[in-house]
């Protein structure tokens, strides 16, 4: 088994957008109290872990919105935008969540574990450089992209963002270089409104975002083609140092924003897919961290079904089985013989003019 390390905190269940928020801190305590029976709980490292400095935080934000965030402590309620709502601990809670992406991808580098699950809220992955949008205060997935290429040298990042959403945060933090691979898979088109095809990157990052729109009803076995046909064959071409993914669970079929139809198998196909490359290219070293996901069902098994991937075994009796051969195989062979992608083909025209897959 994996020495795999789960990040949580109960301060990040103190960020209260408010009773009708669909972000709202159930989203990890029915997550939480799955890792509280033993033995689930009992097979994962728990580090402690200190809140980003806004030093930390500036890696990937403006001095502005670092401001603007902070001002927001002690209130009760505070809005950023139409859909982003603080309350007193939000501010505290952003930091630590990004605290722990930094912690992890620390820890990892000195060889301390091998992989790791941030369950942190706030989520991250559509704030932009100056601006909270779309849930996220800070973009934690960013941060810890910059602070592994920045303070420990890395050349070479790879970010899988398969939540609903496209993450033009995280697209846009690194649109213009070529230390981080971006790969999005998401509903198209859809809020925020980015993640066309044609966003390649720009200057010295052109060919280094890769965007998989899709138009909805897609499956586990549509989601192991793109991963089969288009996202490990890039990443082999790239070869990643660290490979961080922000997980979002709003791909489950039955989640209220969107129109996915992933299941728990194809959420552990995805993870195993993930850890067998970062396996491959880069000693093992992959941080996932917690984004969308609003079906509460979905969020449990969606996450017990990422931990079952990443330590590399059946989480308990009672829990479906997400890593059988049979199950295994079957998404192995979902290549262009049992499903068909026109958007795959479309993405690899375009892919093609940068990386010889």
């Amino acid at each position: 088994m994996r020495k795999t390390a789960v990040y949580r905190n109960d301060l990040f269940l103190e960020h209260q957008p408010g009773y009708d928020h669909p972000e709202s801190p159930e989203r990890l305590r029915v997550i939480y109290r799955e890792l509280d029976r033993d033995e689930i709980g009992s097979r994962f490292l728990y580090p402690g872990f200190d809140p980003a400095s806004t030093e930390t935080i500036a890696l990937n934000h403006s001095q502005a919105l670092i401001e603007k965030v902070a001002s927001t402590a002690g209130h009760a309620h505070d809005f950023l935008d139409a859909d982003t709502r603080t309350s007193e601990q939000s501010y505290a809670a952003a930091l630590l969540a990004a605290g722990a992406l930094v912690d992890a991808v620390s820890r990892l580098d000195r060889g301390e574990m091998d992989n790791a699950f941030c369950l942190v809220r706030p989520p991250g992955h559509h704030a932009e450089r100056d601006r909270s949008m779309g849930f996220c205060l800070f973009n934690n997935v960013a941060i810890a992209a910059h602070w592994a290429v920045e303070k420990l040298g890395y050349r070479r990042v790879m970010i899988v963002d398969w939540d609903l959403h496209h993450g033009n945060g995280t697209q846009h933090s690194f649109y213009d270089s070529d230390s981080v691979l971006y790969c999005s898979t998401h509903q198209y088109p859809y809020y925020p409104g980015t993640g066309a095809i044609p966003e390649t990157g720009s200057g010295a990052g052109e060919g280094y975002t890769v965007n998989v729109p899709l138009a909805g009803g897609q499956g586990d076995m549509e989601f192991a083609c793109i991963f089969n046909e288009l996202i490990i064959p890039v990443a082999r071409r790239f070869r990643p140092e660290l490979i961080l993914v922000s997980a979002g669970f709003d791909i489950y079929d039955g989640d209220p924003l969107g129109a996915m139809k992933v299941t728990p198998a194809g959420f552990a196909y995805m993870t195993r897919a993930l850890v067998n490359l970062a396996g491959e290219v880069c000693g093992g070293r992959m941080v996932v961290t917690l984004e969308g996901g609003y079906n509460l069902q979905g969020m449990k098994d969606g996450a017990l079904a990422v931990l079952s991937g990443l330590c590399g075994e059946r989480l308990s009796d009672d829990q479906p089985v997400f890593l059988e051969r049979e199950t295994a195989e079957k998404f192995e062979k979902s290549g262009r013989s049992s499903v068909h992608l026109p958007v795959v083909d479309q993405v690899l025209q375009v892919v093609k003019n940068y990386w010889d897959i």
